[in-house]
């Protein structure tokens, strides 16, 4: 029947079709593959992150050092951050990276592309068209003098000390915070500072 040939010829041009479409909805950016040697990070797979993105790697790179508050080289498709770092507290800011200079707000898809207009970027969507600037929200350097008691700081929680209490990293601080787990960012009120060792408090502030 003319009806089954042209439903045959439906299914053929569709099989077909590009597979372009298929995969906005497929964008997935790699996991961190991060490990540790003495006090330094190795990002192993950076490079696969960054053509997932489609953007510069010393861009990439730049971001993430301003970030996460730390120097860093490139070295080949790997970088080498010059402290310890968690594969969270690394997945974290690529994930803000995508949020700012990947995805387009207004459809959601990653095929976009950065451009320059009076000293402002701007993020044009090449899916719908769409443009606005880059919004970069400004990180608050840290002060010279470190942590101080009193203060409330973010903290990212790397690990678990042997007593239970979360562990975690700043200004070459460690600071122990009761009632915490790893992986969980949290407001922490410092309490105690002995030495380069601190004890704080989960904070409601």
């Amino acid at each position: 029947m003319p009806n089954d040939d042209y439903l045959s010829l439906l299914d053929r041009a569709k099989t077909q079709l590009p597979e372009t479409i298929e995969k906005h909805e497929r964008f997935v950016v790699p996991e961190p593959d991060v490990f540790q040697e003495g006090k330094t990070t190795v990002f192993r797979n950076f490079g696969d992150v960054v053509d997932a993105l489609r953007r510069e790697p010393e861009h990439v790179l730049q971001y993430l050092l301003r970030e996460l508050g730390t120097p860093g080289t490139l070295e080949g498709r790997r970088v080498i951050f010059k402290t310890r770092l968690t594969s969270a507290q690394i997945a974290d800011k690529v994930q803000s990276y995508v949020d700012t200079f990947v995805v387009c707000s207004e459809c959601g898809r990653p095929d976009t592309h950065i451009t320059k207009e009076d000293r402002v970027l701007i993020l044009e969507c090449e899916a719908c068209g769409a443009h606005r600037p880059v919004n970069v929200r400004k990180v608050q350097k840290p002060t010279e003098e470190g942590l101080r008691e009193g203060g409330v700081y973010e903290m990212m929680i790397e690990d678990v000390g042997k007593k239970g209490d979360g562990v975690a990293r700043m200004f070459d601080y460690i600071i122990y915070v009761p009632g915490t787990v790893k992986g969980s960012r949290v407001k922490v009120k410092v309490a105690k500072i002995t030495g380069k060792v601190a004890y704080g408090n989960v904070s409601m502030e």
